[in-house]
């Protein structure tokens, strides 16, 4: 791994995981020689009102808002292919349901599918909690002709088995995974898949960054034909991207992108 590589992980498991944020940290202090000139300002403009503080010390170095995401990018995207293509019932699995669902919900009802529970009720989400690992757990919405000709799990498949959910552990979870989500899915569905890619490896216990020929064959496997892939990386979002041999060796040997992949399900 290069410099850079590590301190961005050491920054995400500082954030994430311990609370503290580095560059907050520094871009606050930064801050603070504006936020005393401002606030100088304001009191002398305002003589006599009641001021209480309250410290914003590094939203004015920021955009409007984040735009530049991989989730932002994933949700927006695949939200609208869905807008788009009007299926008669969109199921997703595991997706951000502050993001993606969201998104969905706005426009159409969807039922979302996780292994943890959520106690609000949404307008336009339907929940149901079930283990997508566990064949059990969604038999009562499999059969033979299929529960839904719409399925999404976005930047999920990654953490199946790992345990970061509440997940039992399991090193086949996301074959699992596919596996079951294939049999929700009506001759002619289709699937949106995303999930990390690039030089395979298990980052315990955050996620799998798999080889784009892993997930390919594997959803091959289990009748599901690739109609489309998007990789969203440093180098931007390509979309329709070609699924060629070369194509895919080369995103094999990259650190890490995101790739969107789009599935149709074999009658």
């Amino acid at each position: 791994m290069t410099l850079k590589t590590n301190l961005i992980k050491f920054n995400w498991l500082l954030n994430t995981q311990v609370g503290i944020s580095p560059f907050t940290f520094v871009n606050s202090v930064k801050g603070i020689p504006r936020y005393l000139s401002n606030l100088y300002t304001f009191a002398r403009a305002t003589k006599g009102y009641k001021i209480e503080l309250m410290p914003c010390l590094h939203d004015w170095n920021e955009e409007a808002g984040i735009t530049k995401g991989e989730y932002f990018w994933q949700d927006l995207l695949v939200a609208r292919w869905i807008h788009e293509a009007r299926p008669q019932r969109h199921v997703d699995v595991g997706s951000r349901v502050d993001g993606f669902v969201a998104h969905v919900a706005s426009f159409r009802e969807i039922e979302v599918f996780d292994v943890r529970p959520i106690t609000t009720q949404i307008p336009g989400v339907v929940f149901r909690q079930a283990d997508l690992m566990d064949s059990d757990s969604v038999a009562t919405y499999t059969s033979e002709g299929g529960y839904c000709d719409s399925l999404s799990c976005l930047h999920a498949i990654e953490h199946f088995g790992l345990g970061r959910y509440g997940d039992p552990i399991n090193p086949q979870g996301y074959q699992l995974g596919i596996k079951n989500m294939a049999s929700l899915l009506t001759p002619e569905g289709t699937f949106y898949l995303s999930t990390p890619i690039g030089r395979e490896r298990v980052e315990f216990n955050a996620n799998w960054v798999f080889g784009p020929k892993t997930i390919i064959s594997f959803a091959e496997s289990n009748r599901l034909k690739l109609k489309q892939m998007t990789v969203i990386g440093r180098g931007g979002i390509v979309q329709n991207l070609e699924a060629n041999e070369d194509i895919l060796m080369e995103l094999d040997a990259q650190p890490y992108n995101l790739g969107i992949f789009t599935f149709t399900k074999l009658s």
